[in-house]
């Protein structure tokens, strides 16, 4: 039987909106020990932001931390899944667009993510990846 992506996404996902302070985004990232936070304006996706983007697109740059809002660090209109889409379909993607995450959107409204990690966990939970995936934070 095919895996449905609602079978292992993690569901009520973190979210902000477009104008919060990457630092606020980085605090919440810590706080929830996640590594991607989705950017939302009302109810609907509009981005993603990992916690690499946060280093690459702002840190290295050595802006001003504080006053950069997190739609100037994220990815705008990621691609993403639906709950009801195959893991296999989500796991082409990732490959294809060469992302460890993607939103799982319905009606236009997140309503998870779901992320190589959930996958190695899921298929080969004996692999390097799915170890580490597995494995209690180390924070």
């Amino acid at each position: 039987m095919t895996q449905k992506v609602r079978e292992i996404m993690t569901s009520t996902p973190v979210t902000v909106g477009p104008q919060t302070s990457v630092v606020e985004v980085a605090r919440r990232m810590r706080e929830e020990d996640i590594g991607a936070v989705l950017v939302t304006e009302g109810d609907r996706l509009r981005g993603l932001v990992t916690d690499r983007d946060l280093v690459v697109r702002v840190l290295a740059d050595g802006g001003d931390v504080d006053g950069t809002s997190v739609h100037r660090a994220c990815s705008e209109d990621p691609v993403s899944v639906s709950p009801d889409d195959d893991l296999d379909r989500a796991i082409k993607l990732m490959r294809e667009r060469s992302v460890r995450r993607l939103p799982v959107v319905e009606d236009g409204r997140p309503v998870g993510i779901v992320s190589l990690g959930d996958a190695a966990i899921e298929r080969d939970p004996g692999s390097a990846l799915g170890d580490i995936s597995a494995a209690k934070s180390n924070r």
